[in-house]
C-alpha cells in the first residue's frame, strides 16, 4: 500500500512540477503554447498504452468542434483538427512499432487500394496546381484526415465492441449538440432567419449542422435495432424524435432530401439495386449537363437579379426556390455554370486542390450573378463533384466516383452476405449514411470539412473492417450478440 501511495505521490509531483515549469516558461517567454505541452505528454503516454481511448476522444470532439482563426490567413477547427494530427501520428507510430496491427489482407482490400490511387491523383494534381502552396496545405490536411479516420479505425475496429463504442460516443455527442442548438434556437422562437446563429459556434451554418444531423439518424436507428433492453430502446426512440424535430427546424432542404434518399437507399439495398441506380444516376446527370450546355441552353434558366433575394420567412423561401428566385439557389447556378466552363480548359489535372476560389471569376456569366456573388466567405462551387472536376480534373472525379461506387457495392454486398446481425445492421447503416452524404454534397462540398469528411472516411473504414471481420468469422456460428 505504501509503495502504491509513494508511486502515486511521486508521479503526481513529477507531473505537477512539469506543468508548473512549463507554465512559468510560457509566461516568461510569452510562448503560451508551452503550457499545453505537459498535457500533450500525458495524452501521448495514455494514447500509446490505450490508443483506442484517444480515437474515441477524437470522435467525441467532432460535433463540438468550432472554427477559429488564429490570424487572417490561418484558421483551424478546434479541437478536432489538432486531435486528428495527433491521432494520425500516434497510430502511424503504433503501426511502425507493431506492423502486425494491420494485417496484409486489410491493407490489400480493394477499397483501400482505390483510396490510395485517389490520393495519388490528388498529389499529381497538386504538382500541376495554379497555387502550389494552397494545394500542398490541402494535401497535408488530407493526410491527417486519412490517418485519423482510415488508419486509426482499421486498427481500433478489429473488435466488435469498439465499433459499438464508437457508434454510441458519436451518437451521444451529436445528440448533445442538437439539444444545445434547439435550446439556442428557442430563444429566437425557432426563426428561419436565426437558425445559423442558433447552431453557432459548433457549425458554420444550418447547412453543415443539418448534414451532420441527418447522418446521425441511421446510427440511432441501428442502435435501436440492435438493442434488447427496454430502457435503451426508449432512449433511442426519444433521441430519434428529437433529431427529427431538430432536422425539421434546421430548415435545410438538402438535408430533408437526404433523409428521403436515405430511406430510399434502405429499400434499394434490400432489393440489391443500389449500385444499379448509382450508375444510372451518373449517366443521367452527365447527359443532362451535355444537354443544357449545348447551344447555351443554360442561359434560358437565368434568374432576375433584382427579384432574387434572401427570404427570412421559410414559406417564402420555399416558394422562391421553386420559382428560381431564392438567392442561395441562384448563387449555386452562378458557380455551377462557371465550374462547367472551367473544366474544358484544365480537364486533365484541374486547377489544383483548394484553388477554385482563386480561379472561377473569369468563367462566371453575368446573367446568373446575384447580390451575394462577391463571395466574402470565400466559399466554393457548392457541388462536391463539380469541385473535384475543377480542382483535380476529370480523372480525379472519375477515381472518386469509382471509390464511391465501390463503397456502395460493399455496403449492399455485405448486407446480403453477412449472417451476423450486428455486422449486417452496420453494413446497412453505412450504406444509408453514404447515400445521405452524396445527397447533401450535390448541393454543397462538405467532404473536405471536419464534420462530414470524418463520417465519410469512417464509413469506408467500417466497410473494410466489416468485410475483414466477417471473413475471419465466416466459419463460426452467427453471432447474434446485441447491445444490451
Amino acid at each position: 500500500m505504501n509503495g502504491r501511495i509513494n508511486n502515486t505521490t511521486i508521479n503526481f509531483a513529477l507531473l505537477g512540477g512539469l506543468f508548473i515549469a512549463f507554465l512559468v516558461a510560457a509566461v516568461l517567454t510569452e510562448w503560451y503554447f508551452l503550457a499545453v505541452l505537459p498535457f500533450v505528454a500525458v495524452l501521448l503516454y495514455n494514447g500509446w498504452t490505450n490508443s483506442h481511448l484517444v480515437f474515441f476522444l477524437l470522435l467525441l470532439s467532432v460535433p463540438f468542434s468550432f472554427e477559429y482563426n488564429f490570424t487572417p490567413s490561418f484558421g483551424s477547427d478546434i479541437p478536432d483538427e489538432g486531435l486528428m494530427l495527433f491521432v494520425s501520428l500516434l497510430f502511424a507510430g503504433y503501426w511502425a512499432y507493431d506492423p502486425s496491427s494491420l494485417k496484409l489482407k486489410t491493407i490489400q482490400h480493394p477499397l483501400l487500394i482505390l483510396l490510395v490511387v485517389h490520393l495519388w491523383w490528388i498529389l499529381i494534381a497538386t504538382f500541376f496546381s495554379s497555387d502550389l502552396t494552397l494545394s500542398v496545405k490541402f494535401f497535408l490536411a488530407k493526410g491527417w484526415y486519412m490517418g485519423a479516420f482510415v488508419l486509426a479505425p482499421l486498427i481500433v475496429f478489429r473488435e466488435k465492441k469498439f465499433i459499438k463504442t464508437a457508434a454510441v460516443i458519436f451518437a451521444a455527442s451529436m445528440l448533445a449538440v442538437a439539444v444545445i442548438a434547439m435550446v439556442n434556437h428557442l430563444e429566437y422562437d425557432f426563426s428561419f432567419a436565426a437558425v445559423s446563429d442558433a447552431v453557432a459556434p459548433f457549425f458554420r451554418n444550418h447547412v453543415n449542422f443539418s448534414a451532420m444531423l441527418v447522418c446521425a439518424l441511421p446510427v440511432f436507428v441501428a442502435i435501436h435495432q440492435l438493442s434488447t433492453g427496454k430502457s435503451i430502446k426508449a432512449i433511442t426512440k426519444t433521441s430519434i424524435i428529437l433529431l427529427l424535430v431538430a432536422l425539421f427546424l434546421s430548415y435545410a432542404r438538402g438535408a430533408w432530401l437526404a433523409l428521403l434518399m436515405g430511406g430510399f437507399a434502405y429499400w434499394l439495398i434490400k432489393k440489391r439495386s443500389l449500385l444499379t441506380l448509382y450508375i444510372a444516376g451518373i449517366m443521367i446527370i452527365v447527359f443532362a449537363i451535355f444537354w443544357i450546355k449545348s447551344s447555351d441552353r443554360y442561359l434560358e434558366f437565368a434568374h432576375d437579379h433584382d427579384t432574387t433575394v434572401f427570404h427570412e420567412d421559410f414559406r417564402e423561401h420555399l416558394v422562391a426556390t421553386y420559382k428560381l428566385k431564392d438567392v442561395s439557389s441562384a448563387e449555386r447556378f452562378y458557380r455551377w455554370v462557371a465550374a462547367i466552363r472551367m473544366i474544358k480548359y484544365e480537364w486533365l489535372t484541374g486547377y489544383g486542390p483548394n484553388t477554385f476560389y482563386d480561379n472561377y471569376r473569369p468563367f462566371t456569366i453575368p446573367a446568373y450573378k446575384t447580390w451575394v456573388s462577391n463571395n466574402k466567405e470565400h466559399s466554393t462551387v457548392h457541388n462536391y463533384f463539380l469541385l473535384l472536376a475543377v480542382e483535380q480534373g476529370i480523372p480525379g472525379l472519375v477515381l472518386f466516383l469509382l471509390l464511391l461506387g465501390a463503397m456502395l457495392y460493399y455496403a449492399q454486398h455485405l448486407y446480403h452476405r453477412v449472417e451476423d446481425i450486428f455486422y449486417k445492421t452496420v453494413a446497412m447503416m453505412t450504406g444509408v449514411i453514404i447515400i445521405m452524404i452524396v445527397t447533401v454534397n450535390m448541393l454543397s462540398d462538405l467532404i473536405e470539412t471536419d464534420k462530414i469528411g470524418s463520417l465519410f472516411f469512417l464509413c469506408l473504414s467500417i466497410l473494410v473492417m466489416t468485410d475483414i471481420n466477417t471473413r475471419r468469422s465466416s466459419q463460426a456460428p452467427p453471432d447474434v450478440q446485441r447491445i444490451s
